[in-house]
């Protein structure tokens, strides 16, 4: 992923300010607010980290679960037409429009 780093399952952006010349970013997914900078790539990296295992130990002695789980329910907004061929699609396979999008969207999660 571009412009993001992984570390015990938590995601985080970078972003670099050159004006202030320091990386920043947030963990992703989360309902709560967890922020990092660093003055280096290195750094960046070590203060994300520190981060994550600071949310982490935070939400154990709140007794919360750390991250925003994602339900698997979402709008999607499409142009008429696709909206039009995807009903097609699903009447013509006797299954839901659901299935149509969710089949859709699996099959181009697997290509990336």
């Amino acid at each position: 992923m571009a412009n993001t780093m992984q570390y015990k399952g938590f995601i985080g952006s970078v972003n670099y300010d050159d004006d202030d010349a320091i990386f920043y970013g947030k963990l992703e997914f989360i309902e709560d607010s967890i922020l990092y900078e660093g003055s280096s790539v290195q750094e960046l990296k070590t203060m994300f980290r520190e981060a994550v295992d600071e949310y982490i130990q935070t939400c154990k002695e709140l007794g919360k679960e750390p991250q925003k789980p994602f339900k698997g329910v979402f709008n999607v907004r499409v142009k008429p037409e696709i909206h039009q061929k995807a009903a097609l699609i699903s009447l013509q396979k006797g299954i839901s429009l659901n299935q149509v999008v969710a089949e859709a969207l699996t099959q181009y999660v697997k290509a990336s």
